[in-house]
């Protein structure tokens, strides 16, 4: 790859598209225009139709006599090819490509603004979905093969048909007419319009549209507040007569910050969402439906519902009104055009990390081109990719050497550092600060650390300075965990804990520390699988004072961070909040009535506690049956998150028995903590099963089912069988690590596709709490807060 001179680029006049595979992948090869035709090759376009709300309008461009296809019918509002090194939504924009500024992609922009003279953020573009159109015309001679990427504009109102510019050369004429009018004569086969399959995919764009205005404003109304009555709303505070009047003077600072990360993490989950929040919050006491939209935003941070797998529960109609004066020619009479800053139907895999129109070969064609250490960048944990058109950095253009085929990647990397850099500096200052006050010098280090690193995006002291904290205040603040870009969960979100540690829980988790090797060399497996680990989890239990950032729509009672194992963090009066007004309800349902009382929380968080020092015991670094070194991460992949979330909880009920035996925990720990496993199964599958440590709770909820340690009764309740229960533990216990230690990734899938699912007493019970509204989680609020403000 080389840069090329504008000089050379212009030479090359013909269009160029991007040449696809059958699967709409790029392959790295471009051609002119005519040629791909010619030849059938697949291909991509964009399709873009501007919806009108109030008259529930399309609007509709007609093609000029000259075209090569669909001469003199009516159209979509604009449509076009994306020229090769392009990308969807610049194409759709008309927004100037880097790649277009060398000469290279001379009509993208005429697809929006040139055909009709619209010039339009990429807020406004809602892209809806893709779908392969083939068609031969022109006597075999117009082949088409192509890719629509299909974008919705929802304007207000519909724009005056004289503040259009029309190309004379593509559009002959504009008007407005009735969706669903449009679909009647699409439907119809009208002679007069282009053809659209409306009975296809191409017919999602009328049903999305029907539901989106079919004003049932009450209705939806009941809906969000049945999706609000799933949270238990509770204030959540610690004791503070611990810490010294500097952390406490340092404690307001570190609530500053962390109210920072919020605004962060806002702009990493979609670009404009926080312009949505900001919409949503002026607007909330307009009316009983906007004051619930509110509600329920706040909950989840974005307008995906995190307890229905990220199910929209907003659309683009509710989404900021903006005004543009300068979109069109100027029109007497007309203050100019109101759009509706869009989101997407379902929550980007990509977040906000990616450029949103780009696609897995796109990215893997520009890594392959780059350095080791740009490779690192592309993929590591934080770093933004972005497009150079969006910035229009003319001066980074590459190229392959052969013109005719060539390939223009527009991505680069960009560093928190920059990507963030006003908030992050406010951040920095204010961690300075607090650190400057902190009585702990262990907390000094990780502030001042954790600000430079906001300022040089280098992490690695700050993540060593959080794992020598030693402070009563404890902090965890910055990029941490990768899930959000799923997949390949290669970027961090920003997140803020902060927290009271327990002094209570420090001899509980001493013991299970001081006993870590006692129980590796004791596991139920056989010697040749055991690993001999000697060093325990690092574990802090804390009260938690106030959180921001990446812990919106469920809450947690536990995190490893940084993101390591190895660290752990645990929650306890989130834990107490989730057992008071979670489980009790849940084991009033769902467990025999002989058997309610045993339900403890001292017994549960026994449990938690041990079950984060179980992570680390038993096989991980292994070897396979033919020699070959490995590790059990590597073996399991896509499976090892789920079986080791198993090994860890069954591990951890086996572990609590051993120590009991050993008089080192009292035996009446051990039947309340079996009811309050149930009953923890119970509320950890009323969030679906795609989630590691959920799918986990299915697996051992229904092994030992099978194995008679969980009883149905026929009123439908349940029970343990404390004897058959305990043998079946120690049975799931052998039989995962085995798994884990021979790395028999086939045996695992076979366990995890028997047992990780929705049994029929499983679905029993979770319709039981669903019909008596049990709540599903809990929605903390922070009463210090506005105490320290």
């Amino acid at each position: 790859m080389h840069q090329v001179q504008k000089s050379q680029v212009m030479a090359a006049s013909p269009e160029l598209l991007d040449v696809l595979s059958k699967d709409g992948q790029k392959t790295g090869i471009s051609k002119p225009r005519g040629d791909v035709h010619r030849d059938g090759d697949y291909h991509r376009a964009v399709r873009v139709l501007i919806f009108a709300e109030n008259t529930q309008q399309m609007l509709l461009q007609k093609r000029t006599d000259c075209k090569e296809a669909w001469a003199g019918l009516w159209d979509i509002s604009t449509s076009g090819h994306i020229s090769a090194g392009s990308s969807s939504l610049a194409t759709a924009s008309g927004r100037h490509n880097s790649a277009d500024n060398l000469g290279l992609c001379h009509e993208d922009r005429r697809e929006l603004h040139e055909e009709i003279g619209i010039k339009l953020p990429s807020d406004a573009f809602e892209f809806m979905f893709s779908y392969l159109e083939q068609s031969v015309t022109n006597d075999g001679k117009y082949v088409n093969n192509e890719y629509n990427d299909v974008y919705l504009i929802t304007t207000l109102d519909p724009i005056p048909l004289d503040a259009f510019t029309l190309q004379e050369s593509e559009v002959s004429g504009m008007k407005y007419l009735f969706w669903e009018d449009y679909r009647r004569l699409l439907a119809e086969g009208d002679p007069g319009f282009v053809p659209y399959d409306v009975n296809g995919q191409y017919g999602t764009l009328f049903e999305i549209i029907s539901e989106r205005y079919k004003g049932n404003v009450e209705e939806r109304a009941m809906v969000l507040e049945k999706q609000l009555n799933r949270y238990c709303h509770v204030s959540l505070s610690a004791e503070l007569t611990g810490l010294a009047d500097a952390d406490k003077e340092a404690l307001g600072l570190l609530i500053k910050t962390a109210k920072i990360m919020d605004e962060i993490f806002s702009q990493q989950v979609w670009c404009s969402n926080p312009c949505l929040r900001d919409w949503l919050r002026e607007h909330a006491d307009e009316s009983r439906l906007d004051k619930l939209k509110w509600m329920y935003y706040q909950i989840n941070g974005t307008p995906w519902s995190a307890l229905d797998e990220n199910e929209p529960f907003l659309s683009t109609a509710d989404s900021a009104i903006k005004l543009l004066p300068d979109a069109t020619k100027p029109v007497n009479g007309w203050k100019g055009l109101e759009y509706r800053a869009a989101f997407p139907l379902s929550r980007p895999h990509g977040a906000n990390f990616y450029p949103r129109d780009m696609e897995k070969r796109e990215f893997e064609l520009w890594n392959d081109s780059l350095s080791d250490d740009q490779k690192m960048q592309a993929t590591g944990s934080f770093h933004t990719v972005r497009r150079q058109s969006e910035g229009m950095l003319d001066d980074a253009v590459f190229l392959s050497n052969d013109i005719t085929n060539s390939y223009v990647h527009d991505l680069y990397s960009n560093p928190y550092s920059q990507e963030y850099q006003s908030l992050l500096a406010e951040a920095a200052d204010l961690l300075y600060k607090a650190g400057n006050l902190s009585s702990s010098p262990s907390l000094t280090r990780f502030l001042h650390s954790n600000a430079d690193a906001f300022e040089s995006n280098d992490y690695h002291e700050s993540h060593i300075a959080w794992t020598e904290l030693d402070s009563k205040l404890d902090i965890t603040i910055g990029p941490y965990e990768t899930h959000r870009d799923t997949p390949p969960q290669y970027k961090a979100t920003f997140k803020a804990i902060i927290g009271i540690r327990d002094d209570e829980a420090a001899c509980k988790v001493k013991l299970f520390a001081d006993n870590f090797q006692v129980l590796d060399k004791n596991l139920p497996i056989d010697e040749a699988y055991k690993s001999n680990v000697t060093n325990a989890a690092t574990i802090r239990v804390v009260n938690l004072v106030y959180r921001a950032g990446d812990l919106k729509g469920t809450t947690s009672v536990s995190f490893d961070l940084p993101n390591d194992q190895r660290l752990t963090l645990l929650l306890k009066n989130v834990a107490k909040a989730k057992f008071k007004l979670l489980f009790q309800p849940i084991t009033n349902v769902c467990v025999s009535e002989e058997q309610r009382g045993l339900l403890d929380f001292e017994s549960l968080y026994t449990h938690v506690i041990c079950r984060e020092y179980c992570r680390a015991l038993g096989p991980h670094a292994i070897t396979l049956g033919n020699g070959q070194k490995s590790s059990v991460r590597m073996e399991m992949q896509e499976l090892h998150s789920a079986l080791e979330e198993a090994k860890a909880s069954i591990v951890g009920l086996w572990a609590i028995r051993f120590l009991t035996d050993k008089d080192l925990l009292p035996e009446k720990l051990i039947k309340p903590m079996y009811v309050s496993f149930l009953t923890g199964c119970f509320h950890s599958l009323r969030f679906g099963l795609k989630k590691a440590h959920i799918q986990a709770q299915a697996l051992l909820f229904n092994y030992l089912s099978e194995k008679g340690g969980i009883v149905l009764l026929p009123d439908e309740t349940f029970y343990v069988d404390f004897d058959k229960v305990e043998n079946g533990v120690e049975s799931l216990s052998r039989e995962i690590l085995t798994v884990q230690g021979r790395g028999d990734k086939a045996a695992a899938k076979s366990l995890l596709d028997k047992y990780s699912v929705i049994s029929q007493p499983l679905r029993g019970a979770l319709k039981k709490l669903e019909m008596l509204q049990v709540p599903v989680d809990i929605a903390p609020a922070f009463p210090i807060w506005p105490e320290m403000n």
